[in-house]
């Protein structure tokens, strides 16, 4: 299958390398497989991330229009460009930036991003102090995005200063490159949803540019859980039904007063780290321990500092 690609210069800011950007003989090898489920890497690639539906449907969307592209193009019919700039809307903890990086290895062995490696900017990289330096910031971050995902966080506060503001002209230089270099740059726009559609209707024509528009839901009690259990076992830790049962009583609880911004798998995470520290303390005053106790997260290990 042929993709047009555009080789630039790669730099130094904020850049996550892909493990595969280097060796890869035949990047769409592992991605033929059609015996049962063609979409079965695909599962595979997305199988520890808890719920995400919709985001799975779309990558399977992107990876279908490849292939039948490639039929289609085998039979000297036209095949149909992919616009693949993204915009995510979700509270803290939603995932956006994992699936960020996930998505430019995924594009990277789909043939659609030369490089696949991810750059991570914020307001700061793009925006300037003065006349002329905010297009020539902005111009150097996509430079070095080339190839790749540039994942900007808190989009939003790009519009916050108003017409004045040259936040304003750095989504003017974003939009030009959004649609000269679409061929091999991904662009995600990434923030809190209320915060992302003011965004969107300060600035008129923008929604259009983005055909994925994807919202990153709030998790429930069983999928917090899942992350909650996912995470100690990826430390070669287990829970105990008590421990289990109040974390699942504190989290109806949270979920309960906390209305918006709640953070979600981040709050998960924190808890499991603390909880592991306090394991650890508990441990030591002990006279003794035996190997269960090495690997249970006790009930009193857990601790919630509600923020």
């Amino acid at each position: 299958m042929d993709t047009q690609k555009q080789r630039n210069k790669n730099g130094q800011i904020n850049i996550i390398l892909q493990d595969k950007q280097l060796a890869q003989p035949n990047r769409n090898s592992k991605l033929r497989n059609e015996t049962n489920n063609p979409f079965s890497h695909i599962d595979a690639a997305f199988s520890s991330f808890i719920g995400m539906e919709e985001l799975k449907e779309t990558i399977k969307e992107v990876y279908a229009t490849i292939v039948i592209n490639g039929k289609r193009n085998e039979m000297g019919l036209p095949g149909s460009n992919q616009v693949l700039h993204m915009l995510f809307k979700g509270n803290p903890g939603t995932g956006k930036t994992t699936v960020a990086r996930k998505l430019a290895q995924m594009y990277f062995d789909m043939n659609l991003l030369s490089k696949g490696h991810f750059i991570e900017a914020e307001r700061a990289d793009l925006v300037g102090e003065y006349i002329g330096q905010t297009a020539q910031k902005t111009r150097s971050v996509i430079q070095k995005a080339m190839g790749g995902i540039l994942f900007v966080d808190e989009a939003y506060s790009l519009a916050r200063g108003g017409e004045k503001d040259f936040g304003k002209e750095a989504i003017d230089t974003l939009v030009k490159h959004m649609e000269d270099h679409h061929n091999d740059f991904v662009l995600i726009l990434a923030g809190y949803p209320y915060e992302m559609d003011r965004f969107l209707t300060l600035n008129p024509g923008l929604k259009s540019r983005f055909p994925f528009i994807l919202d990153f839901e709030d998790y429930d009690i069983d999928e917090l859980t899942k992350i909650a259990k996912q995470m100690v076992q990826e430390r070669e830790y287990e829970l105990t039904k008590e421990a289990e049962w109040k974390l699942r009583t504190h989290l109806y609880k949270k979920k309960r007063e906390t209305s918006t911004n709640f953070s979600n798998a981040r709050f998960i995470r924190n808890v499991i780290e603390q909880s592991i520290r306090n394991h650890a303390v508990r441990l030591l005053n002990q006279e003794a321990f035996s190997p269960d106790d090495l690997i249970f997260l006790t009930g009193d290990d857990l601790t919630f500092d509600d923020q």
